[in-house]
């Protein structure tokens, strides 16, 4: 015989709350009398909706360049210190740095920049990303923001943005430079995958429909494994196309494989007679060339290699990032005056 079952039926998940609980008798004191709250399930929609940068740095500013028509966006952070100035990879933004800048603010400055052709900066070629003009580039603006006084600068470069940073200090073009990081970018894996990036840029999603859609697709392609950094970082590296009604990428990078070449050619070299303290940040062991593993193993600069880590370091494990930045300064004793920053806790002994 069919025994009638005392358990009242379960609520459909799609029912209101008004519908789930319109008993009007009082709830009792059981801790199995009511129906325990689930959190709710975030959409695909929330999961990846865009971050403002507020939250990280302090401000944003324009910087113009005088006697020209090119406008550089900066977003900027901390009071004291030596700068941390930051040059984002090709196809990224100033804002790559966001979560990083969260940390070292509490020690150093930092400014991170928005490079030619990206981001929010306007100059009047965009296409003109001839290492001597990116490098000049970081010059003036340098320029146009300390006069001729400019405080303590290390400056931080990842990929193409490292390549900028060797060059620029290995042509001394920054009187105070104090500090040199390069994160993930050596010459011989870069001019080895010259050949691949036509393929590569042409092989990416182009149109994104939403900004939360290109945050997502950053995340699930691999290019970002943090998702808070993608949600902070991705709107910088896209704009609204009102032909297409559509988000594309915002840096040309295809248009301008002639001067690929340069920003890496000679890297190695250049890195190593750089008159400043340097550290290397790499993602994988096998990234170094033979200039690099004889100048590595006569100690001309630091090499941290870190584990369980993208292209982009300074994204996927910005929390770490920003102490390797501040153990750096600290362990050179990089400041206003050249002298260790109190409070900055250094390492007890080097890293390899």
């Amino acid at each position: 015989m069919e025994s009638k079952s005392s358990l009242a039926p379960l609520p459909e998940e799609n029912q209101n709350e008004d519908q789930q609980f319109d008993d009007p008798k009082p709830s009792s004191a059981s801790a199995f009398s009511s129906k325990p709250i689930r959190p709710p399930t975030k959409t695909s929609s929330q999961m990846y909706s865009p971050l403002d940068w507020k939250g990280y740095f302090d401000q944003e500013d324009d910087v113009c360049i005088p006697d020209s028509n090119d406008v550089f966006h900066v977003y900027t952070a901390g009071k004291e210190g030596p700068v941390v100035f930051c040059l984002h990879g090709g196809g990224y933004s100033g804002l790559s740095f966001a979560i990083s800048t969260r940390v070292i603010k509490e020690k150093a400055r930092v400014v991170a920049m928005d490079l030619r052709g990206h981001g929010k900066s306007a100059t009047e070629n965009e296409i003109d990303m001839s290492i001597e003009t990116l490098c000049s580039d970081v010059q003036a603006v340098v320029k146009t923001m300390y006069g001729d006084d400019p405080p303590a600068i290390v400056l931080v470069g990842h990929s193409m943005g490292g390549s900028m940073a060797v060059h620029v200090a290995a042509k001394k073009m920054l009187p105070s430079l104090a500090g040199l990081v390069v994160v993930d970018v050596v010459e011989g894996t870069a001019m080895a995958s010259l050949i691949h990036m036509q393929k590569i840029l042409s092989n990416r999603m182009q149109y994104f429909p939403t900004l939360e859609k290109a945050i997502e697709w950053n995340v699930r392609s691999g290019n970002l494994r943090n998702i808070e950094s993608a949600r902070i970082s991705i709107p910088g590296t896209v704009k609204y196309d009102d032909a297409q009604q559509c988000y594309r990428h915002r840096a040309r990078l295809a248009e301008t494989e002639q001067y690929w070449k340069g920003w890496y050619e000679g890297l190695s070299d250049k890195f190593l007679s750089s008159p400043v303290p340097k550290l290397l940040l790499l993602a994988g062991t096998d990234r170094l060339d033979r200039a690099l593993t004889i100048g590595q193993m006569q100690g001309k600069f630091q090499m941290i290699v870190v584990r369980h880590t993208g292209h982009a370091i300074q994204e996927d494990v910005p929390d770490e990032f920003a102490m390797l930045i501040l153990n750096f300064i600290s362990r050179n004793r990089i400041g206003p005056r050249g002298v260790e920053i109190p409070g900055i806790r250094r390492p007890s002994q080097p890293q390899a």
